[in-house]
Parts: structure tokens; C-alpha cells; sequence
């Protein structure tokens, strides 16, 4: 799914294909069935001969075909994943839609909205019951991620159009500057929905999921609507999940130049919290959980997260384009994992501006983007109240306060980047931006020392510069170096060292309350992208040299109040190669036997530190491979068997404790009625049964003992989907 070196990928040939690129993902042709000059490429054209009719033959672009072409012009690693392709199996999470993305990492564990993400290394230490770090996230390319990161809880992968995966500084035309990059979720509008459609999943662990969604154009408007529902009893004890979500946008062409939409996303979801389990105990029994946690019934609860959005385009001439957004997000959490309750509330606004414009300078073609991306908490703060009697807390009522804490914080992003064509199809890359970063927490109950109070800002200079080669119709290089630049969640602050057992490390990671710096890095990045001898092919190589990067640790005193501790690391290195192929293996009578695979190598590690030496970070493997092997037939017939292989994860900082290396199995088959929005789907996961531990949190020195900082993938499962769609 890597954007290759298209016809398109830089000013394209055809003029009508790049215009279609340049609206994607926020603008819509005027009709549902727009002329074809807006959506189609050219396919071959007869050579004119006389006496006789010219006939050109066109095929229509799809939104995914347009992300595509407009991500060509990167110098670096970026892929699209097209909804569609996700849809012929099981939408549990977005771990089920962002398999087979080199140099993704993504997990889920127990069955709930809560997702193990890292791309490069970005947070690879978060668990999965926190807001995301390291990534740019974003809803049609409006942010969600806030100054506190990413909250999970929105993201149901039904009712998308496609995904775009921007690895590392390729997610710079977004405003995306830290390490890992970024992910634009784009939503499906009137324009490609169908008018009527549901869709049901169901099989093992008590797990069903439904979903109905309509989606049409009327005159200038259209519109979209998609509602959720889903339970899962869970596959370990004390892990049942369940949800409710409504995503729906409405758009408006006032002309051919002038178009707005306005989006609006809801989810409640409840997950069970089970606790961390060690090595042997995922490899005996996976399913049972930690006992205070299975005693307190404990559970994270968001009531009703909502995001408001707008985006609007001006298409101010053939040249230039502006668009415009905004959003807001209210999310509340109640998180009843321990022996207090800790009820959060976070109320957010972020706003976008983007300029481009292409020009021919000197008689070279040259494309110039100008933008600007904002984010702030409007209110931040998190309550802990007494919520079970133990022996710490006896005497004192269920329900009182034990502390309130209030946070702050906003990001500002000005960014200017160019793309000019220094000679035929050899295109430089320029750009900086600067980013002005500000966080602050305050603890006005109890306030009992001081230091409790404080805040930090800082100005940042974020320089990027690339090339991009099409050397020939079938193969691109590119290159780039770049700045990267991640402040600490403003939450973090309040979790940074010393660790509550009062056993501050003196190296790997520098403690205190407040006091944790911006992680910045500069990475170098090569890579290739083509297409020849029915094979399809990205691969790209990666090092990053790190400073005061932003690390977690799992401690007994930090687990008692589902908490991690965070501390900057001494200098790290991240390195790294993402790989993906796709293979014709052989094509007959319309029917295609293809083979798809993505391997992503990380190698992470410390750099001289004076305790743990060039140890590699724990929590993420190594090597981590996924493969399939897949059939289509023109009748409709689908079948695939695919492999996910991953090598021993660390598991402690000293490595010496680790999660085991293991391969899960899966099947997936399934029919499409040809020219029907129809399908049926089955899916069988994790064949051979294997325990494994598909989340690792990792503890500070484990000195050969087992930490319980695990929590397994699920078990053998059987799932079947249904979807009706009509116009």
C-alpha cells in the first residue's frame, strides 16, 4: 500500500488528476457522479489517424487512489490504507486496521479500546489505558492528539474511507513534528457511502459489534452517519468491554471554488482492567487476572467523549489553494482501576491553516505549503477520590477528595515547506518550522510543598530538507534528514521521578517532579518505492539520534495507583528498516493468487549510559514480521492465511527479564457479491492457541525476577461478519 512513484507523484501530467489529488482527504467533487475531468486519469489515448474518431479511455480515481497520488510528493515513507481492503475481515479495533504497516507497531489486549501504538519507537513504553504518545493523530486533518496526547476512545475503525500513515517527518505538511509522525483518519462523506448499509460481527468471547450508516448527496449538500454498538465479554477475566459511538459529518459546495464540511464524532466506552501479569503466568494461564484488580472489579469508563470539527476550503485559483479548521473535544474519563477512583476532565480546541500554491519559478515547477496548527487545553484536571476501604485508607469516607490537580498547556506549530523540481523528475525539499510549546500543573489540593505549582515553555527551530527521484517510471528514491521535537504530555509532569518507593535512579533516566525537557531527535531517513515484475515494493532505512527522550517505567508503588513514572533518558540512537512487498503469484482467467508482506526491524538502545550501557529499550521487538498469502477470484471468493511473527520483547531495563518471542496464525475468507454492496466473512485468529504477551510495560531492573508487567493477546477465536449496503 506504499504511494509509489505514480504518473501523478509530482505536478502530474494531467492536469485534472493533480487538481483531484490536491482536494483529498477535506474537499469533495461537486457530484456524486462528477464529471469525469474531476475524477478519472487518463489510460491510454488511440494515436490519431485520419478518417477515423479518437477515443480516450478513463478510469475513475478512488478517494484512496487520491490520498495516493498527493502523498507522491514526499520525500519519505508514507503509506495509504484503503478502507475497503480492511473491511473483508473482523474491525475489532485499530489494531486490526493498521496490520501489515511496516514500521507500525500496533496491539490491543483484552479486547478494549485501548491500543499499544508506536511508530519508530514514539511512546513504545505507554500502556494501553493512557492517552497515545509520539503521534501526530488526526480526523480528516483535523488534530485530535492535545497537549495532554491522544485520547483512544474515538477512534472505532468503522466508517472510515481510508487511513494515511505518515512515518516520522513525513507528517510534516500536517504540522506533525515529533518522532513518530503522524495518522490521518479520513471518514467517508455522501459522495462514497452507500445510502443504506449495516454491517454485523460476531464469535468468540461474547464479542458482537454492529453498525448502521447512510450516506447520500442532495443537490450542493451531502451527508454522512454511521452508529455503533459493541460487547466483549473478554478472553481474560475481568476484561470485558463494551461501546457506543456516533461519527457523521455534513458537507456544503457553495461553488466550484468554496466548500465547507462539518464533522462530529460521540463515543461511550467501558473496558475491564485486569492488571499485569508475568512471563509464566501469560504462558500457564492467560486468562486469569491480578487478584486486587478481579476483587475491585476494576474498570476505565469514558461517559461520552465528543468532537466538534470544521474544515473549509477555498479554491482561490488554479494555482493556490486555503483551507481553514477547527475543532473541539470534551473527554471526560472515570478511571476505577485501584484503591481510588481518578475522574479526569479535559476540554480542548486546536485550529488549523494550510496555504498552498504551485508555481513555475525560473522554469521550474515548484510547490509551496504555509501552515499553521494550534492546540489547548481550555480545561484540564484530575480528581482522586476514595473509592474502596483498605488499610492505607482506613478511616477516611468513600468518596473523599485525596487530591486535585490542574493542568495546562498549548502547542503552536508555524510550518513552511517548498518542493521544487531542480531538474527533470529530481525534486529538493526545504522546510522549517518553529514551534512554541507551552505546559504548567498546579495541585491546589492539598497543596503541602513547594514546587507543586509550575510551569515551562520553550521555542523550537524544526529544520527538514529531502530529495525525490523518480529515476524511472517504475522506481523512486528518496532521502531526508530532519528535526523532530515531542514535549511530555502536561499530565506527565505530575508522574515524573522520583519513584514513590523513594528509589530515584541516578542515570537512564533524570527524575523530579516538573521537570521533564522536550525529547528532540534528528533522524536520517533513505528509502525506495516501485513497482516491476508483478512486484510492488517500499523499503526505507532509518536512525534517529535522540535526547532526553521520554521514557516510562512500571514500579510495585507505581502500579498501586495505575500509574507509570516517566523520566527523561539519557542520549538513545533509534534505527530502523520498514519493508513492505506485494506479489502477483499468479493471475488466470480474472482470478489472482498475491502474496503481501511487512517487516519492520528496530533496534532502540541506549548510548553509553552509565547503568545500563547500550542496553536496548525494552517494549517492542526487534524484529516483527507480517505476511499473506491471498486469493481473489472474479466470482467473488475471497481467502487469506496470514502470519504475524515477532521476536522476544525486553521486558526491564537491565535486560534481563523478557516476554517470549512467538507466531500467531490467522485465516480469513469471505464473498463479495460482484456488483452488490454484499459481503460475508469468516475469520479464525491465533490457530495454534499460542500464549503470548502482546502489551509489555516494562519494569526499571527486574535482577532475574518476574515482573508482572504483561498482558497476553487473545487466545484461539472464531469470528463472522455480515454487510448489506443498498442505493
Amino acid at each position: 500500500m506504499q504511494a509509489g512513484p505514480l504518473a501523478a507523484s509530482a505536478w502530474a501530467d494531467d492536469s485534472h488528476a493533480r487538481r483531484a489529488a490536491d482536494h483529498a482527504p477535506h474537499a469533495a467533487p461537486a457530484q456524486k457522479t462528477a464529471p469525469a475531468a474531476a475524477r478519472t486519469a487518463p489510460v491510454a489515448a488511440a494515436a490519431p489517424v485520419k478518417g477515423e474518431d479518437i477515443v480516450v479511455a478513463t478510469h475513475r480515481l478512488s478517494p484512496a487512489d487520491q490520498a495516493r497520488a498527493q502523498l507522491d510528493s514526499l520525500p519519505g515513507a508514507a503509506t495509504v490504507i484503503d478502507a475497503k481492503q480492511v473491511l473483508r475481515g473482523r474491525n475489532l479495533t485499530n489494531a486490526d486496521a493498521l496490520a501489515f504497516q511496516p514500521g507500525v507497531f500496533a496491539q490491543s489486549s483484552g479486547g478494549g479500546d485501548g491500543l499499544r501504538l508506536s511508530i519508530r519507537g514514539s511512546g513504545i513504553q505507554v500502556g494501553t489505558n493512557y492517552f497515545r504518545s509520539g503521534l501526530l493523530m488526526m480526523f480528516d486533518g483535523l488534530p485530535v492528539t492535545t497537549p495532554a496526547g491522544t485520547p483512544y476512545e474515538l477512534f472505532e475503525p468503522l466508517g472510515l474511507r481510508y487511513t494515511e500513515v505518515l512515518r516520522g517527518a513525513n507528517a510534516f505538511d500536517y504540522g506533525g513534528l515529533q518522532l513518530g509522525g503522524g495518522i490521518n483518519y479520513v471518514t467517508q462523506t455522501g459522495y462514497d457511502a452507500q445510502t443504506y448499509q449495516a454491517r454485523v460481527e460476531a464469535g468468540s468471547f461474547g464479542y458482537n459489534k454492529e453498525q448502521l450508516s447512510s450516506g447520500k448527496v442532495i443537490g450542493k449538500a451531502d451527508y454522512y452517519i454511521s452508529v455503533t454498538n459493541s460487547y466483549r465479554g473478554g478472553y481474560q477475566t475481568e476484561t470485558q468491554a463494551n461501546s457506543f459511538g456516533v461519527n457523521a459529518n455534513f458537507g456544503y459546495h457553495f461553488n466550484d471554488r468554496v466548500s465547507t464540511r462539518f464533522f462530529f464524532r460521540y463515543r461511550q466506552t467501558e473496558n475491564g482492567y485486569p492488571g499485569y501479569l508475568t512471563r509464566d503466568q501469560i504462558l500457564e494461564n492467560p486468562k486469569q487476572a491480578q487478584a486486587p484488580y478481579r476483587a475491585w472489579h476494576s474498570v476505565r469508563i469514558q461517559p461520552g467523549t465528543k468532537f466538534y470539527g470544521n474544515m473549509t476550503t477555498f479554491q482561490i485559483d488554479d494555482q493556490s489553494k486555503l483551507e481553514l479548521g477547527f475543532d473541539y473535544q470534551d473527554a471526560p474519563i472515570d478511571i476505577q482501576n485501584v484503591k481510588f477512583s481518578q475522574i479526569w476532565g479535559y476540554k480542548t480546541v486546536a485550529g488549523v491553516l494550510n496555504y498552498t500554491r504551485h508555481d513555475v519559478l525560473a522554469g521550474h515547477k515548484s510547490d509551496t505549503q504555509l501552515g499553521f496548527m494550534d492546540t489547548s487545553d481550555l480545561e484540564a484536571w484530575q480528581t482522586n477520590r476514595v473509592r474502596v476501604q483498605t488499610a492505607n485508607l482506613v478511616g477516611l469516607p468513600i468518596g473523599q477528595i485525596l487530591r486535585h490537580v490542574t493542568y495546562g498547556g498549548t502547542e503552536n506549530y508555524f510550518h513552511l515547506r517548498n518542493n521544487t523540481e531542480l531538474f527533470h523528475n529530481f525534486w529538493l525539499t526545504t522546510a522549517a518550522a518553529v514551534a512554541f510549546i507551552q505546559k504548567s500543573s498546579g495541585v491546589p489540593y492539598p497543596y503541602t510543598a513547594a514546587g507543586a505549582n509550575f510551569k515551562q515553555s520553550s521555542v523550537n527551530f524544526v529544520p527538514r530538507g529531502g530529495f525525490r527521484y523518480v529515476i524511472s517510471p517504475h522506481v523512486e528514491l528518496y532521502g531526508n534528514v530532519s528535526r523532530s521535537i515531542q514535549p511530555p504530555n502536561d499530565w506527565n509532569l505530575n508522574y515524573a521521578g522520583p519513584y514513590f518507593t523513594g528509589n530515584t535512579p541516578q542515570s537512564g533516566m533524570n527524575s523530579g517532579a516538573g521537570k521533564l525537557r522536550n525529547q528532540t531527535a534528528t533522524t536520517y531517513e533513505i528509502g525506495t518505492t516501485g513497482h516491476a515484475w508483478r512486484n510492488k515494493w517500499s523499503l526505507t532505512y532509518y536512525h534517529s539520534d535522540v535526547r532526553n527522550e521520554l521514557l516510562s517505567v512500571m514500579t510495585p508503588a507505581s502500579q498501586a495507583i495505575g500509574a507509570s513514572i516517566y523520566g527523561n533518558a539519557s542520549p538513545t540512537t533509534h534505527q530502523g528498516v520498514e519493508a513492505s512487498l506485494e506479489t502477483t503469484l499468479y493471475e488466470w482467467a480474472g482470478n489472482t493468487l498475491s502474496l503481501r508482506q511487512a517487516y519492520t526491524w528496530q533496534d532502540f538502545r541506549f548510548r553509553h549510559d552509565a547503568v545500563f550501557g547500550s542496553n536496548r529499550l525494552p517494549g517492542i521487538p526487534e524484529h516483527f514480521y507480517q505476511g499473506e498469502i491471498h486469493l481473489d477470484t472474479k466470482a467473488g471468493f475471497y481467502a487469506g492465511f496470514n502470519a504475524q511473527v515477532s521476536s522476544k520483547v525486553g521486558a526491564a531495563y537491565d535486560e534481563t527479564y523478557f516476554a517470549p518471542s512467538y507466531h500467531i496464525y490467522n485465516l480469513n475468507i469471505g464473498y463479495d457479491w460482484p456488483g452488490k454492496h454484499r459481503q460475508v466473512f469468516l475469520s479464525v485468529n491465533n490457530l495454534a492457541n499460542t500464549h503470548y504477551a502482546a502489551i509489555v510495560v516494562p519494569g526499571y531492573i527486574a535482577a532475574g525476577k518476574q515482573l508482572a508487567v504483561m498482558q497476553p493477546g487473545d487466545g484461539l477465536g472464531v469470528f463472522a461478519g455480515l454487510s448489506l449496503g443498498f442505493n
